[in-house]
């Protein structure tokens, strides 16, 4: 009897951790696709510096990203508008 309750717990358990890893995962999604190319762009601005060439297009590139995610984030986002609120951020 209690080996069962015990694998009942451990399964418990394990789903708690599923579900937590599952909310993070979307968290980092919301965010990676808000600031996505504004990290890349600073990320091969580094890269360009550690190789000794100049790395201005690559920081003006994440500059120009991170005015455009600032854009999407002080807009008003709900469900209904989600898909507009994001489409207009890639025009800017």
């Amino acid at each position: 009897m209690n080996t069962h309750l015990a694998w009942r717990s451990r399964g418990q358990g394990m789903t708690e951790y599923i579900i937590i890893v599952a909310l993070i995962a979307v968290a980092a999604i919301g965010v990676y696709s808000l600031f996505g190319k504004s990290i890349r762009n600073q990320v091969a601005g580094l890269a360009q510096e550690m190789t000794g060439q100049s790395s201005t297009q690559q920081l003006n590139r994440a500059r120009q990203s991170s005015r455009r995610a600032g854009t999407v984030a002080n807009t008003e986002v709900n469900l209904g508008n989600y898909d507009e609120a994001t489409e207009q951020g890639k025009k800017k």
